[in-house]
């Protein structure tokens, strides 16, 4: 059997060559009906692109980059897969750079992958003035952060968290903590001005700690300014705190909940294989992923992004209970 190409492809589809050819490197500008018969028959074919050949012609690299503040953060795995998954619907690579939680690797990071992607995908970014510099002419969309002069994929968890408030009132706690998260982060200070909108005008007395890091040992670490805060219920800035708010908890001797309940964010995988399980406000990540290749396809194609915002949805579990 010979090896499909594209001119067998436009003989069975009924269209030139070139239509076919644009089919894969400038999809948006085939008719999606058109387009979608071509991408059949390929497929039917075994036909591949060449893409090294595709981007010789095109001047694009059938890359798109990614850009984590770290990869370690059990919240990075699940939106980098949902993003790899969308990214191979459109044929394209998903090249990987970790920022290590470092906001001046950022930049650097952003120009090195200048010239080797076709648009990038920034994830949780911690630095801000800088970056729209470091990215200026290369198609871009920030993911779980909104900053002016990039559309924004965000996961808007106001409504969760506010019904995670009243959760916690109607199970009687009237001394709740707020555990801050990192200052430079987006999501912590949208999350916590939540939190505060929420405990005004409650029988709640809210009492806010920190800031501190967003990792297992800075749950740990907040986790004495909680017991001598004598609140019975915390809010953490996300699962990993959280994670380390039950280990800090469980070595002070105090039980969760009966002793102080506690509330994450994201729902990592951690917050499932923790004892008591974790409750939390979900994100949904495979929509989140999906909606950022798609929003960054979009901008490479010329078009005007809006914001999309994907909301979170409060997850009950053993962590949370009424105070005894």
């Amino acid at each position: 059997m010979k090896q499909a190409t594209i001119y067998s492809i436009a003989q069975m589809c009924g269209v030139s060559a070139a239509t076919v050819s644009r089919a894969f490197s400038r999809p948006e500008v085939v008719n999606a009906d058109v387009r979608e018969r071509i991408h059949a028959t390929a497929r039917e074919l075994g036909y591949r692109p060449n893409k090294a050949a595709r981007g010789l012609a095109t001047g694009r690299t059938g890359t798109i980059g990614l850009l984590v503040h770290d990869i370690t953060n059990p919240f990075c795995p699940p939106l980098v897969r949902a993003i790899q998954r969308a990214a191979a619907e459109m044929e394209a690579s998903v090249m990987l750079v970790d920022a290590e939680e470092s906001a001046a690797a950022e930049i650097g990071l952003i120009k090195q992958l200048r010239g080797q992607v076709d648009g990038l995908l920034i994830a949780s970014p911690r630095s801000s003035s800088e970056l729209k510099g470091a990215a200026e002419g290369l198609p871009a969309v920030v993911v779980n952060r909104r900053m002016r002069g990039f559309p924004a994929v965000v996961c808007d968890n106001t409504v969760a968290l506010t019904d995670a408030g009243r959760h916690l009132e109607e199970l009687g706690h009237r001394r709740v903590a707020l555990l801050c998260g990192p200052s430079s982060s987006w999501a912590a200070r949208q999350r916590a001005a939540t939190v505060r909108a929420w405990a005004q005008g409650t029988r709640v007395t809210l009492v806010e700690l920190g800031a501190f890091p967003a990792s297992f040992e800075g749950g740990r670490e907040a986790t004495p300014a909680l017991v001598a805060s004598g609140a019975t219920a915390a809010f953490a800035f996300d699962d990993l705190m959280a994670c380390g708010v039950l280990s800090g908890l469980a070595e002070a001797g105090v039980r969760t909940p009966a002793g102080c309940s506690v509330v994450g964010c994201d729902d990592v995988l951690l917050a499932r294989a923790v004892t008591p399980a974790l409750t939390t406000i979900s994100a949904p990540m495979d929509r989140l992923g999906q909606a950022a290749v798609d929003a960054l396809r979009r901008r490479m194609a010329g078009e005007q992004v809006r914001d999309v915002r994907l909301e979170g949805t409060l997850t009950l579990r053993g962590s949370t209970g009424r105070p005894v």
